[in-house]
């Protein structure tokens, strides 16, 4: 058994202090691991890199022998010793939905970032204590009694954040007799009424959508920011989400990416919290749990995190429809997809999945996962003449691998998806989850499908659709951000983080869409003067209007006129077959 104390010196360093009573074990030595990644993001942390003065002592007072063997890991010399306190800091200045935060107005803890743990006590129970001010509320799932939280292993604990502030409002209800508490810390008006019906809504369909849960509380822990902010962890027992600016949070634009968040943090205790790729079964927190199906455990959540909120009631179609479009341009604006698929991405995100990384190189297992999501939903219903959707994979997946404690693999997610749709859908797999054919054909095809066409949209900017630039505004001038491949500005030499200053000698003054209408109606070429890594360089661009880059798709009803029967009976199970 593990029993921690957590307490705060001087809240204002942001350093956690942390002693760990380890008692009851074995040998004259004692590996001590830090979690190297914390599950929900697939890279890892590092956070040994936070700890200050890792120390060791016998329960006589006296130190002990502590050497580092890794990154993370260190090897206590006990001697004769049979529990052990081990102290150190952690330096806990993040905010976010993930990290560890103190300051003197809360503590933000998610456990698998700074809490130790010996591999061989993994399953037995852990107890921490916090010592903290009085006026502090407590936001957790775990066991409590008093200060004192308890898990039934490392795993629960590792799994179970923790919010204490002097500053917090709750809003309680009850949906098919399991408890959920919403936790709000930080500066906003939650209109809790509106809150519980809407709530209420998405959290019927998904628990109507798996047919039952497998837990009796669940708590929503927010952190609102005074900030803009986007940001949500999935656990059990729980999600924490890190949302602002808490003076947006009832507006309509900024609810309903709100909604959304919780919809999809919440998804994910059933899909990769308890339907879990053999990979990350369990989880080994001291290295990378490398797997291919970020498609199934992030496209697949992405995708109900979006639709349920629609056949539940709380989005309206259009809603709904606005939230396809963004994944179809993110789509089609990543041109990482020629050339690693969305499966290799997967794997690859434990690389630099969060960050843009290198150009073109890979593409976003959530907005690709949702739109490979999307067609097999479709494809399943159409072939197996709506007798079956993807529903039915996610329930076998909950049924025969969740509740039998195994891990699925790539083969068994392709077989259940052949088994549902009556066919073998191996080539979709190999065509687009495994290989690189673009989606457009078949996207279009599902879609029409369920009664709904896509229209193309042409970029709205000079620039963007016939050059192939995106830029922002940087000090008047353009900045670029993104060139498509093959396009005048990549044939000319132009290069992403290129600024853009002057066109034909004339200074930018946030202009460059005006002078660009102004040049192509009376000249085919222009000069373009850049700064480069503090160099200035003439660039010579072609503005012909060739080129149509950056555009994407809205979607559109299908005229009734032109809907076959077994059309219209496809987008009615598509529309109402997830609960």
């Amino acid at each position: 058994m593990i029993e921690y104390k957590l307490y705060l010196k001087n809240a204002a360093t942001h350093y956690l202090y942390i002693d760990a009573l380890i008692k009851d074990f074995s040998g004259e030595e004692l590996e001590i691991h830090l979690p190297a990644w914390r599950p929900g993001r697939y890279e890892l942390g590092n956070f040994s890199k936070n700890i200050k003065k890792f120390e060791a002592f016998g329960l006589d007072g006296n130190a002990l022998s502590v050497r580092k063997k890794t990154k993370d890991t260190w090897l206590v010399h006990c001697g004769d010793c049979r529990s052990i306190k081990v102290t150190y800091s952690y330096y806990a200045a993040e905010l976010n939905a993930g990290s560890t935060f103190v300051d003197a107005a809360q503590l933000s803890l998610n456990p698998c970032n700074c809490l130790v743990y010996v591999k061989e006590c993994m399953d037995f129970p852990h107890a921490l204590t916090l010592d903290i001010p009085e006026e502090f509320d407590i936001a957790t799932s775990l066991r409590r009694e008093g200060k004192k939280l308890i898990a039934a292993n490392f795993h629960e604990l590792a799994d179970s954040p923790v919010i204490a502030s002097k500053r917090s409002q709750l809003i309680s209800m009850n949906e098919n007799g399991i408890s959920f508490h919403l936790h709000f810390f930080g500066e906003c008006q939650p209109q809790e009424e509106k809150i519980k019906i809407d709530f209420g809504r998405f959290i019927r369909e998904q628990i109507a959508f798996f047919s039952g849960a497998h837990f009796e509380q669940y708590h929503f822990l927010f952190q609102i920011l005074p900030y803009k902010f986007h940001h949500g962890v999935e656990h059990t027992h729980n999600t924490m989400i890190a949302f602002g600016p808490g003076y947006h949070l009832m507006h309509p634009g900024s609810y309903q990416e709100f909604l959304g968040l919780c919809c999809h943090e919440m998804f994910h205790t059933w899909n990769i919290k308890s339907i879990r790729p053999i990979e990350m079964l369990p989880y080994r927190y001291d290295t990378e749990n490398y797997a291919r199906t970020g498609f199934v455990y992030e496209g697949i959540t992405t995708y109900y995190g979006d639709k349920l909120l629609f056949t539940s009631g709380v989005f309206e179609e259009a809603t709904y429809f606005h939230t396809l479009e963004e994944r179809i341009t993110k789509h089609l604006h990543s041109f990482g997809r020629f050339n690693l698929s969305v499966g290799d991405s997967s794997f690859d995100n434990w690389l630099d999945g969060y960050t843009p990384g290198a150009p073109y190189r890979k593409t976003n297992i959530y907005d690709e996962g949702c739109l490979i999501a999307f067609m097999l939903d479709v494809l399943i219903i159409h072939y197996s003449k709506l007798r079956n959707d993807l529903r039915w994979v996610m329930k076998e997946l909950y049924e025969r691998f969740y509740k039998n404690n195994i891990g699925y693999s790539e083969a068994d997610f392709s077989d259940l998806c052949s088994k549902a749709a009556e066919t073998d859908l191996t080539w979709f797999f190999q065509k687009y989850v495994f290989g690189l054919e673009p989606y457009e054909p078949l996207l279009k095809d599902c879609f029409l499908k369920v009664g709904l066409c896509l229209q193309k949209v042409h970029a709205l900017t000079f620039y963007e659709r016939h050059l192939g630039i995106k830029a922002v505004e940087f000090a008047h001038h353009k900045k670029i951000t993104m060139i498509a491949p093959f396009s005048a500005a990549w044939q000319a030499g132009l290069s992403i983080h290129d600024e853009i200053i002057a066109i034909e000698g004339f200074l930018l003054k946030n202009d460059f869409q005006h002078w660009l209408n102004y040049f192509s109606a009376k000249q085919s070429r222009v000069r373009l003067s850049v700064l480069r890594e503090g160099k200035t360089l003439e660039i010579d661009l072609s503005i012909e209007t060739k080129g149509d880059h950056f555009y994407t798709f809205s979607i559109l009803q299908m005229p009734v006129s032109e809907k076959p029967i077994e059309v219209g009976q496809t987008a009615l199970r598509w529309r109402t077959s997830n609960a």
